[in-house]
């Protein structure tokens, strides 16, 4: 079994910036990845659904950033991705982002109702791009809620590009769409020669 990879903040924020991530693989090895073609949720065209829009203005629940990051990674850690119940963020995964986000690289938008953790999601932050990693939800609509929120914040602080590493049914509803990789490359690029700040 090879063994799994050095992730200390400087060779994340590395591959970040040349459209690389991590992932945990069902044998637990953290490899690699990139994707062709590219996830991208354009900020200026992000679509809310009418439901949801009415579910935002009730206020249902309260939005905490960074609130607690590392509780929000084990949820989406313990969130099943497939039929047999396989995540690909492991420990290691987890200690690598707690890093990053002491550093100011890593977040998370997080829904609360009564005091309890209902959903939310986490990434990177890295010049005028956020790296979306993964989302969880233990109440209905509170990790779309988390969405929204999210794009809000990164339109208000002029980041340019929401980079989700892939399309699913789910974040199609919401604008995301495919670009080759070179193109992706080319946006993001584009987007790291200027800084933002997320938090």
């Amino acid at each position: 079994m090879p063994p799994s990879l050095r992730l200390d903040p400087q060779t994340l924020l590395s591959a970040y910036s040349q459209g690389v991530f991590p992932m945990a693989d069902h044998d637990g090895v953290i490899r690699w990845y990139s994707a062709d073609p590219r996830g991208v949720i354009p900020l200026n065209a992000f679509h809310i659904p009418h439901t949801l829009a009415a579910l935002v203005r009730q206020n249902k629940f309260q939005i905490r950033i960074n609130h607690n990051f590392e509780f929000t990674m084990r949820a989406c850690m313990t969130a099943p991705r497939d039929r047999d119940g396989g995540t690909w963020i492991n420990e290691t995964l987890i200690d690598a982002y707690v890093n990053l986000h002491k550093l100011g690289f890593a977040h998370s938008v997080e829904a609360w109702q009564n005091n309890q953790l209902a959903g939310g999601l986490y990434g990177v932050s890295l010049g005028a791009v956020f790296f979306g990693e993964s989302m969880f939800h233990h109440q209905r609509d509170a990790s779309k809620i988390a969405l929204v929120h999210l794009v809000q914040r990164l339109n208000e602080r002029g980041f340019e590009l929401l980079d989700t590493q892939a399309t699913n049914p789910h974040l199609r509803r919401f604008g995301c769409i495919d670009i080759p990789a070179d193109q992706s490359l080319i946006r993001l690029k584009k987007a790291l020669t200027r800084e933002c700040t997320f938090d």
